[in-house]
């Protein structure tokens, strides 16, 4: 394959200038992203991941996708009404509410969120997980909400993470569970820098040596493919291929979703101050699972192979500007944004009512809740159904007594 020019970003000027105003808006934004965000994990997250958890996981993981949906909606919001970005869908068309696994391209430090408006439009943004490093673990107060939406944290050394990626995954298998579990094999966001890095080594061993994206890393795709192929109705599930990490049961077909963005590849604070991107495209292309080898070692070539097509794209859309197959996808409701942001708001306004200027027992409530947070995101403890630790005694009781 002849070597394209890789996409370039870093030195270009901003879309939109960075205006006072700009400023301005960007810094409210932080606040009431941050405050709402603190509000909800800590009045609904002992409700939600402590109480519910005791007597059902799956309840559990309703409250904690609808409550946290409402949240998390707020960000495709801020994305295309208030910054005006075009998320730009093309290829395959999605089904609603699925089973899927996501892998997608790297391309910067927040492709991650664009996929909301993704998942926002087939009414699953509430269950969509993420496999991530451990050190985003650590950031104050999201940290907290990663641990609360079940998000599986890596250390990005294999004989580590092996044993970490079986465990979370296995407690994924019920297919009553809706799920989009997004992955991102390339294992970090690309530059240019670590693009040579990749580019030389698979010249030394002999690889694809690929221009917009990565090598992927194999290992963790075929773990998700070997823990979670069998876990989930044929009927009903569908992976999903973006760069992404990957997430399997018994499929019908693997998506592999492509992301580019127009003008230049977008930071978290761009988002924010709404200065980048003017567009974002995702390419979705539907793969049968039957197309997908069940060992390891043909499980890595198609993963190969699929990222050398997603390069391949990369760089059509860099001729192009655009994906081939574009979507009649349809665009945001503004009333239930609006609605949405209401309902948001009104809840953290009240729940800071109650905490500064009610009760004492309200301000008890949040430092237990930010406490069990801290703990619990810390030493990644989930509760089981109280069931399990009856049934467990029980077990135990048994074979002493046996």
């Amino acid at each position: 394959m002849e070597v394209s020019r890789p996409l370039k970003s870093d030195c270009r000027l901003k879309h939109r200038p960075l205006t006072p105003i700009r400023t301005l808006r960007g810094v409210l934004c932080l606040v009431v992203y941050i405050s709402t965000a603190f509000m909800f994990l800590a009045y609904f997250a002992p409700v939600g991941v402590v109480l519910l958890r005791l007597f059902s996981i799956r309840c559990s993981r309703k409250a904690v996708s609808f409550l946290f949906g409402l949240w998390l909606a707020l960000w495709p919001s801020l994305f295309e009404k208030l910054n005006k970005t075009k998320v730009i869908f093309s290829g395959d068309s999605v089904p609603r509410k699925e089973r899927v696994l996501l892998i997608a391209n790297h391309r910067t430090e927040v492709d991650w969120m664009y996929l909301w408006n993704l998942a926002l439009r087939k009414g699953s943004l509430g269950y969509i997980k993420y496999i991530l490093k451990s050190s985003l673990m650590k950031l104050p107060i999201f940290g907290w909400g990663f641990h609360v939406l079940e998000f599986i944290a890596v250390e990005r050394k294999w004989e580590i993470d092996e044993p970490i990626l079986h465990s979370k995954l296995s407690t994924l298998k019920d297919p009553q569970d809706p799920l989009w579990l997004a992955v991102f094999p390339e294992g970090t966001d690309y530059t240019e820098e670590k693009c040579k890095k990749s580019q030389k080594f698979a010249t030394e061993i002999g690889l694809p040596v690929l221009t917009n994206v990565l090598l992927p890393k194999t290992k963790g795709f075929y773990a998700c493919l070997e823990v979670l192929r069998d876990s989930l109705d044929a009927g009903l599930s569908y992976i999903f291929l973006a760069s992404l990490p990957n997430f399997v049961i018994q499929l019908h077909a693997v998506y592999d979703v492509t992301i580019a963005y127009k003008n230049q590849c977008p930071s978290f604070l761009d988002n924010v101050f709404g200065v980048d991107p003017s567009e974002v495209h995702m390419h979705v292309r539907r793969i049968p699972i039957e197309g997908i080898p069940a060992s390891e070692t043909k499980a890595a070539a198609w993963l190969m192979n699929a990222f050398q097509l997603k390069d391949q794209l990369l760089s059509d859309f860099n001729v192009e500007g655009q994906f081939p197959n574009q979507l009649n996808e349809k665009e945001l409701s503004t009333f239930k944004c609006l609605l949405t942001f209401t309902v948001v708001l009104s809840l953290t306004a009240m729940f800071a009512y109650l905490t500064f200027f009610s009760v004492i027992w309200f301000k008890v409530y949040v430092g237990l809740s930010c406490a069990y947070l801290t703990i619990a995101t810390c030493f990644k403890l989930q509760l089981i159904p109280l069931t399990d630790y009856v049934n467990a005694f029980c077990f135990s009781n048994k074979q002493k007594t046996g």
